[in-house]
């Protein structure tokens, strides 16, 4: 299984992710300071980094540039930021992909994976659920072979709900993953477009197929033939 490198001061948030891919089968090493961690990344085996950018001796945006200089290891930033010109910079700094705080551990498990396919050249990056296919890259989701009329965040929300398929997701993690709204916001454009998905998916929340809601716990997308 890859290796992962996790870079976060956190000890909250470092020992819970690294619980997480633990339990996914992954090899994780942490450190809670940028130094530390670029002498971990260089010294290796590391298949990917998972690098926060609120360190306490250096910051993030450094350590990523020093990790660059001498590696071509896969990186991914957390960042407390949406701000897409900064995010634009990080990317540019060789950056290969980054979540937003507060980033759940099956998001950020599911960022992961798709990196790790590009690392290993592998461009496909579909995700198959009984008889729908959504292509991230291509932006686009199948059902049945036919293809799907989705407005944006729809096919964001559909995206997000198949990278975690089976797995019951939050409202708030909704709103933070697909929204971009860490601090939350209203149910009712989540319900609001739930109802429009379920339509195109052709089904209702009487009578569900894909996606099946829980009062008060969330969603989730499941293959309905399985």
């Amino acid at each position: 299984m890859a290796s992962i490198l996790l870079i976060e001061d956190d000890l909250r948030i470092r020992e819970s992710i690294a619980r997480s891919l633990a339990d996914e089968g992954y090899i994780v090493d942490s450190q809670r300071e940028g130094m530390a961690g670029v002498k971990a990344a260089v010294e290796g085996p590391v298949d990917l980094v998972v690098l926060d950018l609120g360190l306490p001796d250096i910051d993030g945006k450094q350590v990523l540039q020093l990790i660059r200089a001498v590696s071509q290891v896969p990186v991914i930033v957390a960042t407390a930021r949406d701000d897409q010109e900064e995010i634009v910079r990080l990317l540019d700094l060789g950056a290969d992909d980054y979540v937003v705080k507060p980033y759940s551990a099956s998001h950020l498990e599911a960022r992961i994976r798709a990196v790790l396919r590009r690392a290993g050249g592998d461009e496909s990056s579909s995700i198959v659920v009984g008889g729908l296919v959504i292509d991230p890259d291509a932006h686009e989701a199948r059902l049945d072979g036919e293809l799907l009329e989705l407005a944006a965040k729809e096919f964001d929300m559909l995206a997000y709900l198949a990278a975690n398929v089976g797995k019951m997701v939050s409202k708030r993690e909704l709103l933070a993953q697909v929204w971009r709204l860490p601090y939350g916001g209203a149910d009712k454009t989540v319900d609001v477009h739930l109802s429009w998905l379920r339509r195109k998916l052709g089904e209702s929340a009487a009578e569900p197929r894909y996606i099946h809601t829980r009062r008060g716990v969330g969603v989730k997308l499941i293959d309905p033939d399985a």
